[in-house]
């Protein structure tokens, strides 16, 4: 099992090493830099919006499993045109009741909340039948068990496609 925020570490170091060899679609990557001047914070940040977060620092802390920071950014929801059912709320208590009332699968989508059906996970990559879905009570903004979220924050990672 990767660790999701050293497989973004690579991914970010990978980048670095390409746009210092002066590959313009990386360097495109890395906006308002150059060849020259390209650090690896810059690609940090670059890959952290890649993947839906803020910057490096927000990464960081979803990743983590922070429970103060209340944006989980938009790596669950990676496309507004997905041609699946859900439901969304802007408060947690309405997505909860919705989940306990009708089933699926609780996600975060910046600050908001979002209920989704088993083909939507799969659409993310993830298999909806995975035993760390039980374990975080299909609730990923408030799991049951935060090291199961975090497994499955890898798999999603494992599974999202690398730019290049």
């Amino acid at each position: 099992m990767i660790d999701p925020i050293r497989e973004l570490r690579i991914r970010a170091q990978k980048l670095h090493r390409a746009a210092r060899e002066g590959d313009q679609r990386s360097l495109a990557r890395v906006p308002g830099t150059s060849r020259d001047d390209v650090q690896r914070k810059d690609c940090l940040a670059a890959i952290a919006r890649e993947h839906g977060f803020r910057s490096w620092a927000h990464a960081l802390r979803v990743l983590g499993g922070d429970p103060t920071e209340p944006d989980l950014g938009t790596l669950l929801y990676p496309g507004s045109d997905a041609p699946y059912p859900n439901h969304w709320f802007a408060r947690y208590d309405e997505a909860r009741a919705q989940l306990d009332a009708h089933g699926g699968w609780l996600l975060g989508y910046r600050e908001q909340f979002v209920v989704v059906e088993a083909p939507f996970i799969e659409a993310l990559g993830l298999d909806p039948g995975d035993p760390d879905w039980e374990r975080i009570g299909r609730d990923w903004s408030r799991p049951s068990d935060p090291a199961a979220r975090g497994r499955l924050y890898a798999r999603l990672i494992e599974s999202a496609p690398v730019a290049r």
